[in-house]
């Protein structure tokens, strides 16, 4: 499979994927993997990403298939949950979409769901132009900074940024940005967690309604305060509020429920 992971809990126990976002690796839910040691944890590298490598270009739709496949392995009938950030969310509706029943839960952490085709072209050119920046500190630590990784993380998230190839990073993005709903998406039965920070774009909040629009199984909460990082910028939170989800199929008390997402954002 070609595909670095790790496992970590109670072997027995429900199966947790947590799939990470673009620029960094399974690092990124050390206090999920703290947290949850009454599941069964794994927690993979994305191709190009972390110690995955560039073996297999990243593609949503490969990365998916890739996933997929590890959870019929490892799973063996238990209960699944997926819980995903930003990129990593992204492939976690394609998931569902390829095939709606791999998971009991899913947790859709700020997952940009609409295409953004028109600035595509203008932001190669800028990333092309500024991709030396991302080997100076003063950079990463500006970077760093928005998706609230802590200082402990820092030097992983630097060493990670160094190593990370123009081609790579264009196709990520290239990836990133032309991401849209599949309509098989709509046929998804289990229970869907959809949320996005109260500081994140407008792209991210118009992805919550669209995912709610396609589909009615799907629950969308705001998290006040926060921008695009919540597993790292709010970990405590961010995991009670799984567990209260995947336990219970309820709301942590403190969750602002989106009841209509188009009222809420215009």
């Amino acid at each position: 499979m070609s595909l670095y992971y790790k496992e970590y809990g109670d072997l027995e126990a429900p199966l947790i994927l947590f799939l990470h976002g673009g620029g960094v690796s399974g690092w990124m839910w050390d206090e999920q993997i703290q947290y949850f040691t009454h599941y069964h944890c794994i927690v993979p590298d994305l191709p190009e990403h972390g110690k995955t490598g560039g073996e297999r270009h990243f593609s949503v739709k490969g990365s998916a298939e890739q996933f997929i496949q590890l959870i019929e392995v490892r799973a063996k009938g238990k209960k699944v949950i997926v819980v995903g950030f930003s990129l990593g969310a992204q492939i976690i509706i394609q998931m569902l979409s390829i095939k709606p029943n791999i998971a009991d839960f899913a947790v859709i952490n700020s997952a940009l769901a609409r295409p953004v085709l028109n600035g595509r072209k203008l932001l190669r050119s800028t990333i092309k132009l500024s991709f030396p920046l991302i080997k100076k500190r003063w950079f990463s630590k500006l970077q760093a900074k928005t998706l609230y990784v802590s200082r402990d993380d820092f030097e992983k998230y630097y060493e990670e940024s160094c190593r990370m190839r123009l081609d790579t990073l264009l196709r990520v993005l290239d990836e990133n940005m032309s991401f849209e709903i599949p309509a098989e998406f709509s046929q998804v039965k289990g229970k869907i967690l959809v949320t996005v920070g109260e500081r994140e774009k407008a792209a991210m909040k118009k992805s919550v309604k669209e995912l709610v629009e396609v589909n009615s199984n799907c629950t969308a909460v705001m998290l006040q305060g926060m921008g695009h990082g919540a597993p790292l910028g709010m970990p405590q939170f961010f995991n009670q509020m799984v567990e209260k989800w995947i336990s219970e199929g309820e709301l942590l008390p403190g969750c602002q429920l989106i009841k209509n997402p188009l009222e809420s954002f215009y």
